[in-house]
């Protein structure tokens, strides 16, 4: 064959190429999204055990994920932006290729947690060192493909938007074929082995890809204009982008640390909000959308008084009927943002840097909700102030909201902040204890009367909320610390003769402060709950001195506020294994816990895995 017609052959394929080319996107950034999701649960999960199966080790895990995410769409932007079209296809076809170093995924040797406090810079590197580089290349995909697209002169080029969609329900179809076919049928070494296999066919893809729009000069230089859209982005513009993105981000996150350590620590929960994030993308960007954006706009305050008015009445008592209103309350929000942020999109031109700000408030809400929160905050209460947050984001919210003056705005959050004083008196004939639900109650009532008014709602939601937490915090005898782990709670019972440690709903232990006729307690406490000598924990002790005498030496698994170390005689040591480096600092305070104090002062104690 010669020269010619090797020539001519190149350029039939590439023209043949051309015609095919949105089914061959649509299949690329829909291979792309797949491998990415399928990534996030499948490496989590081979890191989990190391931490004990910690809720946390998702947040910081989507946290990681989403600043990777970031990196990749800011590297699209100056590849699309800067470099020379082919050049940037060959180089971030040689990136792809890069990846191929770091497989099969699996966790990097010699990557030992650390003992001793906390484990989230640890667990961000083992992330980075493991799957950083593969994850970063499929990260990009997504916008560079669009990108790509846009210039294909194709005839739907002008808005490429569209393909979005592609992308997440290649992301949401991972999420759920992950927990319900690939964990039940393959181990992690197989699903290691078919997702390398995966890796290597979208490297194949996205040549192709390459090949079809710039196998031959016919790329147009600039994307075409969406119609309407004809003013280049402004600050504004970023600003809103990552605004809108940020509150939906956060609120996954918090969302899914709120329902694995309030409501169920089951394995693999927290890919159910993840998935409903990504199907509020598919949704919502797509031409036609506005029915959903307008009934989630609608919906959206009502979903949000009634949970606010349920939790407080006991109905979440109910694990399956808190799980749902939680993750509607959630997936009504992130349609509502998003919807908007698919309104703001800007041309083609701008695809790049519309989708690197999106993401850049992806990343910072992750990092709020997942690392920030947990240290400024000893409680979850990030949930449901961004959950009030949110109202922000519907539409119509920041016009009204702009057009009230600074009486009417001090008037709605006056209003807010003064429900508390009026549910305090109102319970104070009744019990204080239910000051929060009839606060609550008030506080949804009031939502509900103001639905209409999205800008006074808005102000009124985020008032109240932050009203309830200085309610709760007034009148629950309770300490709140949060670490890694989770949130644990220092609570006097009602009658005042108990002192428990509490960790999500589960009481870790009591110590009794009290006697019946209210003086304090004194002298070698008793142990109580489930470590009651009478218990299945003391008949087991004294079943083993009388088969052994005695106990040599006594290895326990979890402190209980070091209930068991009063089971113990001075001549049988204890080793206690605690993977929270928190609980052995509460249990040995004598202030708050004795066992340990006045039984086993010199017991010994093994931190962290």
């Amino acid at each position: 064959m010669s020269l010619t017609d090797l020539t001519s052959a190149v350029k039939a394929e590439t023209v043949g190429l051309r015609q095919l080319a949105l089914p061959l996107f649509a299949l690329t950034i829909f291979a792309s999204a797949l491998l990415l999701f399928a990534l996030e649960p499948m490496f989590t999960k081979t890191t989990l055990p190391a931490l004990g199966g910690s809720p946390s080790v998702w947040s910081v895990a989507m946290v990681f994920f989403q600043g990777v995410m970031f990196a990749g769409y800011c590297y699209t932007h100056v590849l699309t932006r800067w470099m020379e079209p082919r050049r940037g296809a060959v180089l971030h076809v040689c990136v792809l290729a890069a990846g191929f170093l770091f497989l099969p995924v699996g966790l990097r040797e010699g990557l030992a947690p650390p003992t001793q406090g906390d484990p989230t810079l640890w667990l961000i590197g083992v992330f980075a060192m493991s799957v950083g580089l593969p994850f970063f290349a499929l990260s990009a995909q997504g916008p560079l493909l669009q990108a790509w697209f846009a210039r294909s002169g194709h005839g739907r080029a002008r808005d490429p938007y569209f393909l979005y969609g592609a992308s997440n329900i290649g992301s949401f179809a991972a999420l759920i074929a992950y927990p319900l076919v690939v964990e039940p049928l393959l181990g992690l070494a197989a699903q290691s082995r078919a997702w390398t296999l995966g890796y290597a066919a979208l490297a194949g893809l996205m040549a192709l890809c390459a090949l079809s729009v710039f196998g031959r000069g016919g790329f147009a230089p600039e994307p075409a204009r969406i119609a309407g859209k004809a003013a280049p982005a402004s600050l504004t513009d970023g600003l809103s982008w990552v605004a809108l993105a940020f509150v939906p981000s956060a609120l996954l996150v918090s969302v899914t640390a709120h329902i694995s350590t309030d409501i169920a620590a089951a394995p693999l929960l927290w890919v159910i909000p993840l998935g409903l994030y990504l199907l509020s993308f598919v949704m919502t960007f797509r031409a036609g959308s506005f029915a959903v954006a307008a009934l989630s706009a609608l919906l959206q305050p009502w979903v949000l008084a009634i949970v606010m008015m349920a939790g407080c009445v006991g109905v979440f008592s109910a694990l399956v009927i808190g799980l749902l209103c939680h993750l509607a309350l959630f997936f009504i929000n992130a349609l509502v943002c998003h919807a908007a942020l698919y309104r703001r999109r800007p041309d083609a031109q701008d695809l790049t840097l519309f989708y690197a700000a999106m993401s850049l408030g992806g990343a910072l809400g992750g990092l709020f909700a997942g690392l920030a929160a947990p240290w400024l905050f000893s409680s979850v209460v990030e949930y449901p102030v961004l959950a009030a947050a949110a109202l922000f984001c519907r539409p119509g919210a920041l016009p009204e909201i702009r057009a009230l003056n600074s009486r009417e705005i001090a008037k709605v959050s006056g209003g807010a902040l003064g429900l508390p004083i009026a549910s305090w008196l109102l319970s104070t004939s009744l019990s204080p204890d239910l000051a929060p639900p009839i606060l609550a109650v008030g506080v949804g009532a009031a939502i509900l009367l103001n639905w209409r008014a999205p800008g006074r709602v808005a102000i009124l939601a985020l008032s109240a909320t932050l009203s309830v937490f200085l309610m709760q915090g007034m009148i629950a005898k309770r300490e709140s610390f949060r670490s890694f782990f989770g949130v644990l709670r220092v609570e006097d019972e009602r009658d005042g003769q108990f002192r428990t440690l509490v960790h999500g709903t589960t009481v870790h232990g009591a110590v009794r402060i009290r006697n019946l006729d209210g003086s304090p307690v004194s002298g070698k406490p008793l142990p109580a709950t489930y470590y009651a000598p009478q218990g299945p924990l003391g008949d087991a002790i004294k079943a083993a001195r009388g088969t052994h005498g005695r106990i040599g030496h006594a290895a326990l698994i979890g402190l209980g506020v070091g209930a068991l170390a009063c089971h113990m005689r001075p001549d049988e040591p204890v080793t206690y294994f605690e993977i929270d480096p928190l609980v052995i600092q509460l249990a040995r305070d004598a202030a708050r816990f004795r066992y340990l104090s006045q039984c086993a002062p010199q017991a010994q104690f093994v931190a962290g895995d």
